[in-house]
């Protein structure tokens, strides 16, 4: 090399396979970034937040399966066909949902291990269920205990299994996100660093033959920053609409899903407390409840605070309507409820199930329009994901090998003008 560098071609093949080195380097990392992050990109849209979504629907699934068999127990001997169906539909999801987290669970993961517990205490659950029925049906007392032990089963083990399922898909998640959106600081770092050579390089050839323009180099020049451009307008654009994916969808999913177990949460204390009979009470600042009325106080608060967040993350009307109509509904539920539980506390029972699960004025339609307007919001927002992060993945859509080959082109183009330089030698 010091050999070479004594004379001026000699020096003239060491730049020419500087830049060439250059160059190709920086196509070649600005494929392997960009690529990468095209795949996280992608996997945003088309694995982890499907999955995520997935889990949430496990955790409805069985939270309102829950909700339909307490309100069929209610019913008694004049359990409606729908309110059974809505169970056997709710169990047949839930056990679809169970097999496709299995099938894309890694092994030995914790998702793995809670969806192998999910599915060991499903059947569990639905036997225990059916014993309620079958004793409801005869006048057994005994099947509100059965009824009450399931429930237990679910609030206690597949409801936290459940929601453990889903925070782990939301890391997922989180962590594709983070995959996504980093600037990638090295290929842009090469490439400045290319073009800063290749401005010296052609200043060299000026100063030493007065010519303003060598074709390589210049060909050169352009294809790295086409590249370098492509890169940072693209990861730019690709960032942007991602983080908005996630502000104005993500973050609104989370919030509308936690409203919807709330609500789910709620009706099934609802109706347990009728089921129960004040057999379930818990003390208080040294004051007895009844265990299944506070806890719906508890879950109308969070379901409350919830769809106030959603309201200030609503971005559009579209996605706003929906969330005021759960509103609206929620605060006549709050209504119904009270007089129900005055007439329950009086001991009018047959009058609180009738305010409950009644035809007319119940609070059952309140609940299932909150459930409606919920569902509507969150398919809005799903759709808002879907198409920001559409277009985050599409940012990227050929950047990766559109790189590799400019890098080619420009290696090319600096080997040629140097060579043109070195032909005026021999």
């Amino acid at each position: 090399m010091r050999a070479a560098a004594t004379t001026e071609p000699g020096r003239l093949r060491i730049i020419g396979a500087v830049l060439a080195l250059l160059v190709a380097a920086f196509g070649a990392v600005t494929a392997w970034q960009t690529s990468a992050r095209s795949a996280a990109a992608d996997d945003v849209l088309r694995r982890s937040q499907p999955l995520s979504f997935q889990a949430a629907g496990i955790y409805r699934s069985l939270a309102d399966a829950n909700t339909a068999a307490s309100s069929g127990f209610l019913a008694g001997g004049q359990e409606n066909a729908q309110s059974r169906d809505r169970y056997e539909k709710d169990i047949r999801a839930a056990a679809a949902g169970l097999v496709s987290a299995a099938a894309n669970a890694e092994p030995g993961s914790a998702a793995e291990a809670t969806v192998i517990r999910l599915n060991r205490l499903l059947p569990e659950y639905k036997g225990l269920i059916e014993r309620a029925r079958t004793y409801n049906r005869q006048g057994y007392p005994v099947g509100g205990a059965y009824l009450r032990y399931a429930n237990d089963k679910m609030q206690k083990r597949m409801l936290p299994a459940a929601e453990a399922l889903y925070t782990t898909e939301n890391r997922r998640l989180t962590a594709d996100y983070g995959d996504a959106t980093p600037y990638p600081w090295v290929a842009i770092g090469l490439g400045l660093l290319a073009l800063a050579v290749l401005g010296w390089a052609q200043h060299r050839v000026y100063r030493r033959t007065n010519r303003v323009l060598n074709h390589g180099l210049a060909a050169a020049t352009a294809a790295t920053t086409a590249a370098l451009l492509w890169l940072v307008v693209g990861h730019t654009v690709a960032r942007c609409a991602l983080d908005g994916s996630y502000e104005h969808g993500i973050r609104s999913l989370n919030v509308l899903h936690d409203a919807r177990i709330a609500s789910l949460k709620a009706r099934g204390n609802e109706n347990l407390s009728l089921v129960a009979r004040g057999a379930e009470t818990v003390t208080v600042d040294g004051k007895p409840y009844d265990a299944y009325y506070r806890a719906f106080d508890q879950d109308l608060a969070v379901l409350g605070r919830s769809l106030d967040e959603a309201r200030r993350l609503a971005d559009d009307p579209e996605g706003a309507a929906p969330v005021e109509a759960a509103g609206d509904d929620l605060a006549v539920w709050r209504q119904r409820h009270t007089a129900a539980r005055t007439e329950d506390e009086n001991g009018n029972y047959q009058q609180a199930l009738d305010k409950v699960i009644g035809a007319e004025g119940a609070t059952g339609a309140c609940f299932d329009g909150v459930d409606r307007s919920l569902a509507r919001a969150i398919g809005h927002e799903r759709a808002e994901f879907r198409r920001a992060a559409g277009d985050g993945q599409d940012a990227l859509t050929g950047l990766p090998a559109g790189a590799a080959v400019l890098g080619v082109l420009g290696a090319a183009g600096a080997v040629a003008g140097i060579g043109r330089r070195l032909s005026e030698y021999r």
